[in-house]
């Protein structure tokens, strides 16, 4: 009898040492490609970019400003990844996206879609003054080893329109309640244009948790918008990775990633790293 209570208390152990996922997420604003960037236009930076990405390997990377021509090179240079997302402009391929790479020997993309940051989000669509268009891509994933499931947002709010980016956190937000009715696991990532300070950052903060904030450890400098100015100090902390305010979730380390070639960085943004547990 006390071997059998053993064993059963062993299985019950193992079991719950299944269900617990440690993952690392990543969001990378990547530089669309714009010839005046000169030295720093993407030709010149892709191959240091993807060598970044394989390094840390991310099991997610919400990438934004992110062209077709781009994405077809990651996708041939990162290991082990796929996508999903569309292009903003047609809701195929035209513009930019805000896509998420993941590692598909790990995850499996059970449903994804796009939605367009507007009054009307299910149509290619400008919103509340916005400058450009604007899009959020969700996925809902399972994870080959536990079976759990979690939802993966990526998103890049407007730098023009203040009204725009606090109506596109709102939006967001709303979405995610409509969605995650099963109360799965929710991770955003995404350059806000807003500073912590700010009200779309705010009003993202009051439903989910910014992993900065909560992390167990903490690595490099709060600001990630470096401007390709490697002698300047980076300003505006404006990227971030957003997790559900759910006891189960821990942000165990949180870096913002400053790596550099030749006195250059990869993009105009430093990339965020979030090393996540889930127990669920």
């Amino acid at each position: 009898m006390k071997y059998g209570i053993s064993f059963l208390l062993l299985f019950f152990f193992m079991g719950a040492m299944q269900a617990q996922t440690t993952m690392k997420m990543m969001s990378y604003n990547i530089r669309l490609d714009v010839a005046s960037d000169s030295e720093n236009r993407w030709d010149a930076r892709k191959e240091k970019l993807a060598a970044l990405v394989n390094y840390y390997e991310p099991d997610f990377m919400g990438g934004q400003e992110v062209q077709h021509h781009q994405l077809t090179y990651l996708l041939s240079a990162l290991h082990g990844y796929d996508f999903i997302g569309v292009g903003r402009d047609d809701g195929k391929t035209g513009g930019e996206y805000s896509c998420i790479f993941y590692k598909k020997d790990k995850y499996k993309c059970v449903s994804q879609s796009t939605f367009w940051l507007s009054p009307t989000p299910d149509s290619v669509s400008f919103g509340w003054n916005a400058a450009c268009r604007r899009v959020c891509t969700y996925g809902l994933f399972k994870i080959n080893k536990t079976k759990q499931y979690l939802w993966v947002f990526n998103t890049h709010f407007d730098h023009i329109s203040a009204e725009a980016r606090l109506e596109s956190a709102k939006l967001i937000i709303k979405k995610i309640t409509e969605l995650n009715t099963k109360n799965y696991p929710v991770i955003i990532s995404g350059d806000f244009n807003s500073n912590p300070g700010e009200a779309p950052a705010k009003y993202m903060m009051e439903y989910v948790n910014n992993s900065r904030d909560i992390s167990e450890m903490v690595f490099g400098q709060l600001n990630t918008f470096n401007a390709f100015q490697y002698c300047k100090e980076a300003a505006g902390s404006i990227d971030y990775i957003f997790v559900s305010k759910d006891p189960h979730i821990h942000v165990a380390k949180f870096a913002t990633l400053t790596d550099s070639y030749d006195l250059k960085y990869p993009s105009d943004h430093f990339p965020i790293l979030a090393t996540i547990k889930i127990n669920k």
